[in-house]
């Protein structure tokens, strides 16, 4: 397996990308991009890359706090996470100059990228899809819901795999409705997977705070991934 990092700039700002694939195929191949929890590209992000990179991807780990910005996996980061969440405009241009990055490796085929994204990258790839970006399909892990209010939404192109925890003090089932209701009205095709007696950032095993409705579920998290490489398979023929 080859793994590199990768620097890419979006404005006066420059961002650091993990790479991983298959360096024994020869040709172009899809590409997965992976959005960071609210700590930012971590080892956890590089590891999805590898295992992507396992199925036959490229893996492609974002960055869009900025080279060397990095928070607490289990820590606060609000600080690091907020000044996106107010400013939806900014965290769409780094996410489009991330496809772009992606685009320009020279083994990733551009006509087939996806994305998925755990807790706040659930929200980014859920506003990649809502901004038209020119990828095939998103996957939101226990992603954030809200939409962005950058004007009128536009037809949602993009397929879209939404995997939720039912527990999950971050997005109610209320905000499951309205989100489903907003990717109807744009004409998405759409999947929610709601999982149970499960809460926010199931697939991370260090989640361990259920009085904050956070915590680890290895039954969701097998069942999630498994969604996703189904998902991926057919977005990406």
């Amino acid at each position: 397996m080859k793994t590199e990092y990768l620097d890419y700039t979006s404005g006066k700002n420059t961002f650091e990308s993990y790479i991983a694939y298959d360096d024994l195929k020869s040709g172009r191949r899809p590409c997965v991009i992976i959005c960071h929890a609210w700590a930012g590209q971590a080892e956890v992000d590089r590891q999805t890359a590898e295992r992507l990179a396992k199925l036959g991807y490229v893996g492609f780990a974002a960055d869009l706090y900025g080279k060397g910005m990095r928070g607490d996996p289990t820590g606060d980061n609000t600080h690091l996470m907020q000044p996106l969440l107010d400013d939806r405009g900014e965290l769409k241009t780094r996410l489009l100059a991330t496809i772009d990055a992606a685009k320009r490796h020279p083994v990733v085929d551009t006509s087939r990228i996806a994305a998925i994204g755990f807790c706040f990258g659930g929200l980014c790839v859920l506003d990649l899809a809502r901004c038209g970006a020119d990828v095939k399909g998103v996957v939101s892990f226990h992603g954030i819901f809200y939409p962005p209010n950058l004007g009128t939404q536009q037809e949602i192109k993009a397929k879209t795999l939404i995997l939720h925890g039912w527990d999950d003090p971050m997005a109610t089932p209320d905000q499951v409705v309205e989100v489903a209701r907003e990717f109807s009205n744009a004409k998405a095709d759409w999947q929610i997977h709601g999982y149970g007696g499960t809460m926010h950032a199931f697939t991370a095993p260090l989640a361990n705070a259920p009085e904050k409705g956070i915590l680890y579920s290895e039954t969701a998290a097998k069942r999630s991934w498994k969604a996703m490489e189904n998902f991926l398979e057919e977005v990406l023929a």
